[in-house]
């Protein structure tokens, strides 16, 4: 080829042949180059297709789930090889609403008797809950103990709740050699005590506490809710939905509400306002009257 045509050949958009065999394997090395091209986009569509329909795909499968693990019996059986046993978990329920009292309970599993199915309260529904209570009281032991809205208004919610738990260890049938409680505080026991924070969710011993407390404190409110119609407890169980704000308005605080809480304080001086103490005013004018008498002897 004619140093003049390799050139012309090499700019691009103006490639001419100058005879047919030259036209003729210009046109095959297009058609090759082209069906490369076309090859290529093939195979480049056909990837990012499956990537788009692997996105696709597990955005389906992982859109709005959460893998949450139940709890497990990991911690105990550590301790129970290690020749510590038993070991009890405990948990309370009630420590949020505005009347009714907080309830704790201790349970000590059968290593060998675990029901099937424990887990927080809070992921059970009241049927799961009701059949798992059943399962523990029969192959477990276990304690509750209750304190009462006086309790908590005299000691603030956190120290009844402790107090509670301590006394719900103290009820078991064995003595612990040691405690799992659930949260950041430990309690007062005559063992190793150890909290652990989101403890219902994690140590199984926890878990079955929570679901002992949570159904003895529910059997409760709907007991309550005889002795005081109106407020719905058997619903609600205390907390303060607006149903029961509602009711705590229209009706004022009952003996069962705890009369710390500020939506029970705003009812009573609503519906009790002689009940209410006022607060001395610390800016007040006093006015002090002195007197010195200087009496002169001779």
């Amino acid at each position: 080829m004619p140093a003049m045509i390799r050139d012309q050949a090499n700019k691009p958009g103006r490639v001419k042949a100058a005879s047919g065999a030259a036209k003729s394997g210009a046109a095959k090395a297009g058609v090759t180059k082209a069906g490369a091209a076309k090859s290529g986009t093939a195979k480049g569509a056909a990837k990012l297709g499956s990537a788009k329909e692997a996105g696709k795909a597990g955005g389906r499968l992982g859109k709005g789930v959460i893998a949450v693990a139940p709890p497990s019996f990991r911690r105990e059986r550590a301790l129970l090889k290690q020749g510590i046993w038993p070991v009890a978990g405990c948990d309370e329920a009630g420590r949020g609403p505005l009347a009714g009292p907080v309830v704790a309970a201790a349970v000590i599993l059968d290593p060998d008797r675990i029901p099937k199915g424990l887990d927080d309260s809070k992921r059970l529904s009241a049927e799961q809950r009701e059949a798992l209570f059943d399962k523990i009281c029969k192959t477990s032991a276990f304690a509750v103990a209750v304190a009462s809205p006086a309790r908590i208004d005299r000691d603030n919610i956190l120290r009844a709740s402790l107090w509670a738990l301590a006394r719900a260890v103290k009820a078991l049938p064995e003595a612990p050699r040691h405690v799992f409680v659930d949260g950041r505080d430990r309690i007062d026991v005559d063992c190793g005590c150890e909290a652990v924070i989101g403890g219902d969710g994690l140590v199984m011993s926890i878990a079955a506490a929570s679901i002992v407390a949570k159904v003895t404190r529910d059997r409760l409110m709907c007991a309550l809710a005889q002795d005081c119609p109106g407020y719905g407890f058997e619903q609600h169980k205390g907390y303060g939905v607006p149903e029961h704000l509602a009711a705590l308005d229209r009706l004022g605080p009952s003996v069962h509400h705890r009369s710390l809480f500020a939506p029970v304080v705003a009812a009573r001086r609503k519906h009790q306002p002689w009940t209410e103490v006022p607060e001395p005013d610390l800016f007040a004018e006093v006015s002090v009257v002195t007197s010195t008498e200087i009496s002169l002897e001779a």
